[in-house]
């Protein structure tokens, strides 16, 4: 099926665009961008820069993926967002390329959907099956890990990570990691319970999430801290790979600065 391009669209000739993409009206697209089958942009979107769009996106009016960082250090060089397949991108969302302080790429992998109004900054890194709401803000260098589920409102510190297949409740504060598995909340959000019906949705094995409940409770409730944690949870037996992760995870955060295990990228 043959390119769709509204009228009023402007494309640069040397973009590069694959069969069955429809170009909604208003909508311009730079020299560098790579879009790939079945993408679907409508009206008023701009990808400038070095932009690849895998299979199957849709973005929807008003964003604006691949403009500058918002770094006053940033240098003009040509770096890129790349975005995987069967995103949901909705009305002025804005994704910025990266700086030159890590890989160059600010990176989106698969299924994850993007509400209205928030926004990606500069070498952030999301997994794939991400949500992120309404008015939700990641600073620069985020990571955001598969299945994580951010509410509305939501402001993320540079730098932070947010473990796979935990919740953010809406109008946190996100000063510092967010471990896997865990529902967070407050200003600045702590861990206040596991994150029980995301893991029942993703099919989480009853011992399983029994025993990251129980982590939870060593860690954050009992603080009994990690050492014996792991040594409790290895003589009941529970040692499941999640609870290993959720116990690594910590551990990092806890080497890091200000509790963000990757905050010692920044002086490096």
């Amino acid at each position: 099926m043959a390119v769709y391009l509204a009228p009023h669209a402007v494309v640069d000739p040397r973009a590069e665009i694959e069969d069955d993409v429809q170009i909604g009206p208003f909508c311009v697209v730079g020299p560098h961008v790579r879009i790939g089958r079945g993408t679907r942009l409508e009206n008023n979107v701009t990808l400038m820069g070095r932009v690849t769009l895998g299979e199957g996106n849709h973005v929807f009016p008003g964003a604006v993926i691949g403009g500058e960082p918002q770094d006053i250090s940033y240098g003009g060089t040509e770096t890129e967002v790349i975005i995987g397949s069967n995103n949901i991108i909705r009305e002025c969302v804005t994704i910025n390329r990266a700086s030159e302080k890590e890989d160059g790429i600010t990176r989106l992998g698969d299924h994850n959907f993007l509400m209205a109004c928030s926004h990606v900054a500069h070498d952030c890194k999301i997994g794939s099956h991400v949500i992120v709401s309404n008015g939700t803000l990641l600073a620069g260098h985020v990571h955001v890990h598969d299945h994580a589920w951010l509410s509305g409102a939501v402001a993320v510190h540079h730098f932070a990570t947010i473990g796979a297949y935990s919740f953010v409740a809406g109008c946190s504060a996100v000063r510092h990691d967010v471990p896997p598995y865990m529902l967070v909340e407050g200003f600045p959000a702590r861990p206040r319970c596991i994150n029980s019906v995301g893991l029942k949705r993703n099919n989480f094995a009853p011992e399983v999430i029994r025993a990251l409940a129980e982590t939870h409770r060593l860690l954050f409730r009992a603080r009994v801290g990690l050492e014996h944690a792991w040594e409790i949870l290895r003589g009941n037996g529970q040692l499941f790979p999640q609870v290993n992760h959720l116990l690594s995870f910590v551990q990092g955060q806890h080497e890091g600065d200000h509790g963000r295990a990757r905050e010692r990228r920044r002086a490096a």
